[in-house]
C-alpha cells in the first residue's frame, strides 16, 4: 500500500498539528514497514528529518506555484499512485485528476465554531469553509475523540457512519526514562522548585491559566508554567503582580521536548484546567510521565484521563483550589492515581494506535 500525506503541517508546525503529524509517521513506517509513506510539501525542514531517514518514508516534492497545496499536491500524490491520500490537518486539496485514490482527513476539533470570540471572523470563514469542503470530499473521516466525532456529525452535518474515532499518543520522549544526569541538569537549568505542580499549553484564554493562579493565591504551592504567551499572559501577570505572586510561579522557555518530559516527571501534580479541548495531548503526557493529573470536566477531557484523573469545573478556581491542595497534602492518593492513569494511558501507546490506522486504512481500499 502506497499512502501519501500533506506534509506542511509535518515540516512546519512544532507542536499540535506538527507533533500529530510526525507520530503518525512514524509509527505506521515503524510498525508497517512493507508499506510506502510519502510525504508531500514545497520544502523540508529540520523537522522530521529522523523520519524521513527511514527507508519507507520518501520526500515528494510538490508543484510550485500559488495555491499548489489545493491545487496541485492532491494530483502530485495520484502521479505516484498513491492508494490514499491523507489529509492530517482538517484540509483536502480541492482538484484531483481521473486515477482512484481513496481521501482521509483528519479533523482534530471544531473549537472555531464553538468558541468564535477566540477567532477573528475571516478565519472562522475560512476554517468553517475548508473543514465542510474536506469532509464532504473525503471517503473517511477520522476525529480525534469522540467529542470530535459528535462536533463533526452536529456543526458539518456529517453523517455518523463516515466518521472513525482514532485516538492519538504522544512524543516518544513521556515514555523514556531519562538518566539522572539529564534530571539533575535539568533541575538547575531552569532553577525548579523542590516541589511543584505544573501546566503546559499556550498561555490563551481558552486553556485557562488564570484560574490555576488564583487556585494558589495564598497558598505555598510552586507553580510551574510551559507555553507560549499571547495577549492573554498580561492578564495573568497583572494578578500575579497585583498579588505579589512572582516569587511562586516560574514561566520557562526554550524547554526541549526531553527536558519537558523531565519536568513532568518531577512534578507532584499537573493542572489542566482547559475551558475546551479537540483532545488535550498535555493529559496524555502527563499520565506517561506517572503524574497525577487535575482536568476539566468538560468536552474530551475525560477520555484523555480516564477514571483516576481528578475533574473539576474550569470555571470555579475555589473548586481547582480545594482539589489540588487535597493531592498536594496527600503523598499516598497521588501515588495511587498516578498509577491507576499510567495503566489507563497505555491505550494510547504507538502500536494500538498505528493497528487502528492500518485496519481503517485497509478497509477503505477494499
Amino acid at each position: 500500500m502506497k499512502i501519501a500525506f500533506d506534509a506542511k503541517r509535518f515540516f512546519h508546525n512544532t507542536s499540535g498539528l506538527g507533533n500529530y503529524s510526525r507520530d503518525l509517521v512514524r509509527i505506521l513506517s515503524q510498525y508497517f514497514p512493507d508499506n510506502e509513506y510519502l510525504v508531500l510539501n514545497k520544502n523540508k525542514s529540520e523537522r522530521g528529518k529522523e523520519i524521513l531517514e527511514k527507508a519507507n518514508v520518501y520526500f515528494i516534492e510538490t508543484s510550485k506555484g500559488k495555491f499548489s497545496r489545493q491545487l496541485k499536491m492532491g494530483k502530485d500524490a495520484q502521479a505516484e499512485n498513491a492508494d490514499i491520500f491523507h489529509g492530517l490537518s482538517g484540509e483536502l486539496p480541492l482538484k484531483w485528476d481521473r486515477n482512484p485514490i481513496k481521501k482521509v482527513v483528519t479533523i482534530h476539533d471544531l473549537i472555531f465554531i464553538r468558541y468564535p470570540q477566540y477567532y477573528s471572523f475571516f478565519d472562522r470563514k475560512i476554517h468553517f469553509w475548508k473543514f465542510k469542503k474536506a469532509a464532504e470530499s473525503a471517503d473517511k473521516i477520522i476525529a480525534i475523540s469522540e467529542q470530535t466525532k459528535q462536533d463533526i456529525i452536529h456543526y458539518l452535518k456529517v453523517p455518523e457512519h463516515k466518521i472513525e474515532v482514532i485516538y492519538q499518543g504522544c512524543h516518544r520522549a513521556f515514555k523514556e526514562n531519562q538518566s539522572e544526569e539529564f534530571i539533575q541538569k535539568t533541575k538547575k537549568k531552569f532553577n525548579l522548585p523542590e516541589r511543584f505542580i505544573l501546566n503546559v499549553g499556550t498561555i490563551e484564554e481558552r486553556k485557562n491559566l488564570l484560574n490555576i493562579v488564583k487556585a494558589i493565591d495564598k497558598t505555598e504551592i510552586p507553580l510551574v508554567v510551559v507555553g507560549r504567551k499571547t495577549k492573554y499572559f498580561k492578564k495573568v501577570q497583572d494578578f500575579i503582580r497585583k498579588n505579589k505572586m512572582e516569587k511562586q510561579i516560574y514561566f520557562l522557555e526554550g524547554v526541549s521536548m526531553d527536558e519537558l518530559a523531565v519536568i513532568y516527571k518531577l512534578a507532584d501534580i499537573f493542572v489542566y484546567p482547559s475551558f475546551f479541548e479537540g483532545f488535550g495531548i498535555p493529559v496524555i503526557e502527563a499520565l506517561f510521565s506517572k503524574t497525577v493529573t487535575v482536568t476539566s470536566n468538560t468536552s474530551c477531557l475525560p477520555e484523555a484521563g480516564g477514571y483516576d484523573s481528578v475533574y473539576i469545573d474550569p470555571q470555579n478556581y475555589l473548586d481547582v483550589k480545594s482539589k489540588v491542595k487535597f493531592l498536594w497534602d496527600n503523598e499516598s492518593e497521588r501515588k495511587r492515581r498516578a498509577d491507576k492513569g499510567f495503566e489507563f494511558v497505555q491505550k494510547f501507546n504507538d502500536e494500538p494506535i498505528a493497528n487502528e490506522l492500518m485496519n481503517f486504512y485497509q478497509k477503505i481500499i477494499l
